[in-house]
């Protein structure tokens, strides 16, 4: 065989290897997509792609949503923006619902997505759809359902907001028992999310909750006459970091507090809401693409516009893709923060109720 003769062949079999992939299928480049699964799990399964997630959002036209209160961690620019950026219509349903509610009225009012507590989330699984968001690995492990039916977005520290022209900035729960304090609860403990927090986070020890000890302690705030009853004016108010850090922003007004935000201690209660696809929801594609957004860098530092602490924070500061300007707005702390368990929740519940009084709240 000459030396021809043998580059012929080599180069034969190279062209028919390209050609073949290798003993493949022809490559072709038009090879059809899987067809689009509405329902799928994740956006690997579903659309293979955003490009392909998104035409079919587009195509659905519409999304709607329950119990999003625009003035609600900054969820008013955050529906504009996801309605501007893909062209989706959003329609905002009983804006002031509870995640409760939401899900009561799920069967006449057609949410597409639901953003709930997580008891309410784990309570109502078999409604939620499950989809595993990118970026998926960035959430903590205790704040979503490993199958994806519902994950947290963002949350918030219990804090003290003071009024400092009254009063001193207190470095404890105990500082609140001091003459010149009054403490107001924004609801009672045994139906508002906020007091039960508070209640909670004044029962800390070594990071450890203890619900008679937190009644006790505001037993002994009555006592003291530092509970602002009676339309008194409050100088602390007990409330989520993110709605204390607004007063703060939008403070001192002509005459107004110096609102100031403390969140003492070694370890506070912590609470994240959660966010889930409707299993029956009428835009399975734009409800997708709506947790897609909400979990974007995007997304999450609109969140942190509105003083709510992003889930994705952390790996966020990490890959450098977190409004550090905004970050910088919040309340500083170097307290640990404490996600009670439903179980947790469900035992210091039955204590407050019980203990708590009646009269009180």
């Amino acid at each position: 065989m000459t030396a021809c003769t043998r580059f012929a062949i080599a180069t034969a079999v190279i062209l028919a290897a390209a050609i073949t992939g290798c003993g493949g299928a022809p490559a072709t480049e038009g090879t059809p997509l899987p067809p689009v699964k509405l329902q799928a799990a994740s956006l690997e399964e579903g659309f293979t792609s955003m490009e392909r997630l998104v035409e079919a959002a587009r195509k659905e036209g519409s999304l709607n949503v329950v119990g999003l209160s625009r003035d609600w961690v900054n969820y008013g620019e955050v529906i504009d923006a996801f309605s501007d950026e893909y062209g989706i219509e959003v329609h905002e349903l009983e804006p002031g619902a509870s995640g409760r509610r939401a899900i009561e009225a799920a069967g006449h009012l057609k949410p597409d997505v639901f953003d709930l507590s997580l008891e309410v989330a784990v309570a109502e699984a078999a409604s939620l759809a499950p989809y595993k968001v990118r970026g998926w690995q960035d959430l903590p492990d205790h704040l979503k359902d490993h199958s994806g039916t519902w994950y947290a977005a963002y949350g918030g520290y219990l804090s003290i907001g003071y009024d400092a022209r009254r009063v001193a900035a207190p470095a404890s729960y105990a500082d609140l028992l001091k003459p010149g304090h009054g403490v107001w609860l924004p609801g009672d403990p045994r139906r508002n999310a906020a007091a039960f927090g508070a209640v909670m986070t004044a029962s800390l020890r070594g990071g450890r909750a203890d619900a008679a000890r937190g009644v006790r302690f505001f037993d002994d705030l009555a006592a003291a006459g530092n509970l602002a009853t009676g339309g008194r004016p409050p100088s602390v108010v007990l409330d989520w970091d993110f709605l204390n850090a607004a007063r703060a922003a939008g403070r001192p007004e002509a005459g107004g507090p110096d609102w100031k935000v403390a969140i003492p201690g070694d370890a506070v209660i912590a609470s994240y809401y959660v966010q889930a696809v409707s299993a029956t929801a009428p835009h399975p594609a734009a409800a997708r693409l709506w947790q897609e957004f909400l979990f974007s860098d995007r997304g999450q530092n609109l969140f942190l516009k509105g003083y709510a602490r992003p889930v994705r924070m952390e790996a966020m500061r990490m890959a450098g893709t977190l409004d550090a300007e905004l970050a910088a707005r919040l309340p500083a702390t170097k307290a640990r923060p404490v996600v009670l368990t439903v179980p947790e929740t469900d035992a210091a519940k039955a204590v407050i109720m019980r203990e708590w009084d009646r009269d009180a709240g």
